[in-house]
């Protein structure tokens, strides 16, 4: 084959080149240690302008304080690899890896290990691929069969190798995941934050499936991309080394100045990805919570055969997720085609060229001119090309999923932020569509105190909704031991308003409340909640079965309390006291109630909340109840209209509907004299049109008796 330089030396262009070649021949190890100067000077000074740019962004002040907003779309911020993903990688990597000492790290090291020993293993694969070819081609069957020995042998670390890779992988992805896990149900079941996240703020409606899918997506898409980024970029380095020494440091330089141009290309050309997954989930996250939301009220929806209503929700919201995916996989078809275009088919005749260059040209250092040689010597490089091609491949594709970890990491964020925002007590919330939005938006910002006492007073505290509605301007009343407070109204005036305010679920805006620690407070709904778990545990929630036995109470003493509200029969009915089962389904609803009432008598609070809870029983059972209550000194706080209830309670909270209210004493005797006496006059005026319609009548026959 002729030599490329005689060829090129036989043109016009031949003094010059040849010039040209000898110059660059005499410095060219100069020339070398030159651009591999320049090119860890600019790495460097990359690396610093990154590492500034990050500790601007750190430096920054804090974001402001978030206050309840009005009715208006929030705007979603852009997911990009910049500062800010940055920063919140950063912010989740010191969760899912506290140290250098934990098992996280530990676990990074050795996979790091198994990284670094498969890339040998490949630079060893390549080099005896190209021996046995070499063999092979000169007819050399000793060496031939040498060759296949040591291929054979080699395979059985590669293979293990390969295996505890994929091992270490899943095994980081869980670790994260665990640790990731932990940390935000530590958050999200402290101060309240789970209800405050749900109820307080509109910024996450369906965390479950951020703290059971993100976070999942997120800790494999960090295992992933560490395997798929750090070996790749070690790769790189290894293979360009070895191929520097069979085709020349010149050729491996204009490889990869040619791969760094068409690699910005790509780049410049891939679609927001990042973005498109953070959008994905959170159509997912709405699809789910109208499920959830369907599941959840099924009867009220059943009962009202309210389900074409809901199928159109469920389907649109389930269009929108299904529009969305489209889109993506529409962008992906174009994409997918740069990338394999510039990957397997651009940079593979590109790596032709780059092996062909012993062949064509005298590379320094290769004496080889044989067939054998030159067999040897093409496998090898080829092999070598193949893999750092596939690994500057596998790079570009990491850059994908670098996108989509923004995508997974931005929710996860978020989520943590809103946590930190509810648990210090900011919130963004719409306000209703009223004439007074914006003098209660700034009255939300405001907080009262809340003080420590063994009594409950409110002082000029307001009744406020999260939404910005004003219940109640100005309350103060007081309840202390003793006492046993009746308290009515309409319905939305602000009853289960002050409850969650006096449970420490809504902020208090305004004021001074004063209350005791809350577990001397027991709250009783009208739909008592029965948690999972055996029927021993639902009359001790929240305490559990070691607590009971701290308190030196036995199962004969939670039978007593069951023979008081007369369910003594369930313990045997249901098998016994470790009988496990779905018990909000299992019992009936004045089951539950009683449950309730002996879930308070277990406990034995200084005061009950008691929000219609005797509706599902009879009156004998709710005068035991309220009886017995009093007797163990527990102050009971009761929402109700019955006026069988009058009679246990010596003062009234009366709220007017207006945001005006009378805290007063309650006579029950007089109070039922008035009721009875205001429903006969109601009666009586019921009679009056009908009574005016037949005094009309007989006037009229009058009349025309008197004409005839």
């Amino acid at each position: 084959m002729p030599n490329v330089l005689s060829t090129l030396a036989g043109s016009q262009w031949g003094p010059m080149l040849k010039q040209w070649a000898r110059t660059y021949m005499t410095h060219r190890d100069s020339v070398r240690r030159g651009l591999v100067l320049l090119f860890l000077v600019r790495t460097f000074l990359t690396v610093r302008q990154v590492v500034r740019r990050f500790q601007r962004e750190q430096k920054r002040p804090s974001k402001p304080k978030l206050t309840t907003t009005e009715d208006k779309p929030a705007r979603k911020r852009k997911v990009e690899v910049d500062m800010t993903f940055l920063k919140q990688i950063q912010r989740l990597l010191s969760i899912v890896m506290p140290g250098l000492r934990s098992k996280e790290f530990f676990m990074l090291v050795i996979h790091s290990g198994f990284l670094v020993f498969r890339t040998i293993l490949s630079v060893y694969i390549a080099s005896l691929d190209g021996r046995i070819v070499s063999a092979l081609v000169r007819g050399k069957m000793r060496e031939f069969a040498m060759g296949i020995g040591w291929w054979m042998l080699v395979a059985v670390p590669a293979t293990y190798t390969n295996s505890m890779l994929s091992y270490m992988q899943s095994k980081l992805s869980l670790a994260f995941r665990t640790r990731l896990t932990h940390f935000i149900h530590k958050q999200y079941m402290s101060d309240m934050t789970f209800y405050a996240a749900g109820n307080l703020d509109d910024r996450i409606k369906n965390a479950d499936q951020c703290i059971t899918v993100d976070t999942t997506k997120f800790s494999n898409s960090l295992a992933e991309l560490y395997s798929n980024l750090a070996k790749p970029i070690l790769d790189v380095f290894i293979y360009n080394y070895q191929l520097t020494r069979g085709v020349g440091f010149e050729g491996v330089l204009i490889g990869t100045i040619i791969i760094n141009l068409s690699s910005g290309t790509m780049r410049r050309y891939t679609p927001s990805f990042g973005k498109m997954v953070a959008e994905e989930q959170r159509l997912e996250g709405e699809f789910r919570f109208g499920h959830s939301r369907l599941i959840e009220n099924a009867e009220e929806i059943a009962l009202y055969e309210g389900q074409k209503v809901e199928k159109s929700a469920l389907d649109r919201s389930y269009y929108a997720l299904i529009k969305h995916v489209n889109r993506v996989f529409r962008l992906r078809v174009p994409h997918g085609m740069l990338e394999d275009f510039v990957i397997k088919y651009f940079w593979g005749a590109c790596g032709l060229v780059l092996c062909s260059v012993p062949v064509f040209f005298k590379v320094p250092g290769l004496s080889s001119t044989d067939i054998g040689g030159r067999t040897e010597g093409f496998v090898t490089n080829r092999r070598l090309l193949m893999s750092s091609s596939d690994a500057v491949g596998r790079i570009m594709y990491a850059y994908k999923e670098v996108t989509e970890l923004a995508g997974y990491t931005s929710r996860v964020t978020d989520l943590l932020d809103v946590f930190e925002d509810v648990k210090a007590g900011r919130y963004q919330k719409r306000l209703v569509s009223s004439a007074s939005t914006e003098n209660n938006a700034k009255q939300l910002e405001g907080r009262g105190k809340i003080e420590q006492s063994e009594n409950i007073e409110f002082i000029d505290v307001p009744i406020i909704s999260p939404n910005g509605d004003v219940l109640v301007p100005q309350l103060s009343f007081h309840v202390k031991p003793g006492m046993h407070l009746l308290i009515v109204g309409p319905n939305g005036c602000g009853k289960s308003s002050l409850f969650r305010i006096l449970g420490g679920l809504w902020p208090v805006y305004g004021g001074t409340l004063h209350k005791p620690h809350h577990r001397d407070i027991f709250y009783i709904p009208q739909r008592p909640y029965l948690s999972l778990g055996t029927l021993r545990d639902q009359i001790l929630y929240p305490d559990t079965i070691e607590d009971m036995k701290r308190r030196n109470v036995t199962d004969n003493d939670l039978l007593e309390i069951l023979k008081v509200v007369q369910i003594q029969h369930i313990v045997e009915r249901e098998g016994g006291w470790d009988t496990e089962k779905e018990w909000a389904i299992a019992l009936s609803g004045g089951d539950k109630q009683r449950i309730a009432m002996a879930r308070l008598f277990y406990h034995s609070p200084r005061y009950a909340i008691l929000d219609e809870c005797t509706s599902a029983v009879s009156m004998d059972i709710e005068k035991i109840m309220y009886t017995h209550a009093t007797a163990l000194g527990i102050s009971l706080l009761t929402v109700s209209h019955r006026p069988s209830l009058w009679q246990y309670h010596n003062f009234i909270l009366q709220y007017d509907g207006q945001g005006g209210y009378v805290f007063t004493k309650l006579d029950a005797q007089k109070r039922l004299a008035l009721q009875e006496e205001k429903n006969a006059i109601e009666q009586k005026l019921i009679e009056v049109p009908k009574m005016q319609s037949r005094l009309q009548e007989l006037r009229e026959m009058k009349a025309a008796a008197t004409n005839a």
